[in-house]
């Protein structure tokens, strides 16, 4: 299917690994320019090296999404490697604290809502005037915990609930522009955020990991009917599809990628 976006410039945060890396693959399969941004240089380095691109077709910036100095800077070098974004695909992002309730204190919420949800805020706020040129697509990576929340991780939950409604508001002010706003909720993927989440499991219940990835599936995602993780670049198949002329007519939406852990409509 040709997607048109040859041509168009892309820029992918938390693009050093998982579902931001597999983005950043498939956009530049697909013809576009991209830049990929993640908080620590070396990794996105080392990152940018394992993309095969043409010269010229790819760029690496870092960046910490909490400092509004490093992404006003960030907007300066992308312009100056690859001009203003058409796309802006939102993945970076968190697991923050957890606990229950009554063990998670403020800082932990601060911290979580200061990555997960003020980062995204942030970020759309200083590429909006690139996506508001005739044609943009902003797609944010939000969670199934948006919708479905767990109590063990409130403020991640919280947060991504926020990314959602966000997105969704964001998409009524400037789509008469060409801007289309949404946003993909995976659940449980194959990435080194859910990789350290089972290493910790393993290491609580003193079984081997792939026990503990299946413990997991079956006492907390019995809904999950593949009884899998997700692979990144099932999830990134979906982002590439909201960032292309093909989904001309979807804004202000929610793809669940997540193998039906949502239980509800």
């Amino acid at each position: 299917m040709e997607l048109g976006i040859e041509g168009r410039t892309a820029l992918v945060t938390g693009g050093d690994s998982g579902i931001g890396w597999e983005t950043a693959r498939m956009l530049l399969a697909e013809g576009a320019t991209v830049v990929i941004s993640d908080k620590d240089a070396d990794e996105l380095a080392q990152a940018a090296q394992r993309l095969e691109a043409p010269e010229g077709r790819l760029h690496h910036v870092a960046a910490d999404v909490t400092s509004l100095a490093e992404l006003e800077t960030l907007r300066e070098r992308v312009h100056e490697l690859a001009g203003p974004v058409d796309i802006l695909v939102q993945a970076s992002g968190v697991t923050g604290a957890q606990g229950l309730f009554h063990e998670i204190d403020d800082q932990g919420w601060v911290d979580t809502l200061e990555v997960d949800l003020l980062g995204p805020v942030r970020l759309a706020r200083t590429f909006i005037d690139d996506l508001r040129r005739g044609w943009g697509r902003l797609v944010f990576l939000t969670s199934e915990d948006a919708t479905q929340p767990y109590d063990d991780e409130l403020p991640y939950c919280a947060a991504k609930a926020g990314v959602l409604s966000f997105a969704k508001g964001l998409s009524r002010s400037y789509a008469t522009e060409g801007l289309l706003v949404n946003c993909v909720s995976p659940a449980f993927i194959h990435t080194p955020m859910t990789d350290a989440m089972m290493d910790k499991r393993s290491e609580e219940l003193g079984v081997s990991f792939d026990e503990a990835v299946e413990s997991f599936l079956d006492e907390e995602r019995p809904y999950m009917e593949l009884k899998r993780r997700g692979e990144p670049e099932e999830v990134a198949s979906v982002i590439t599809f909201l960032c292309s002329e093909r989904a001309s007519f979807v804004n202000g939406a929610e793809y669940r990628v997540d193998s039906g852990s949502v239980a509800t409509l």
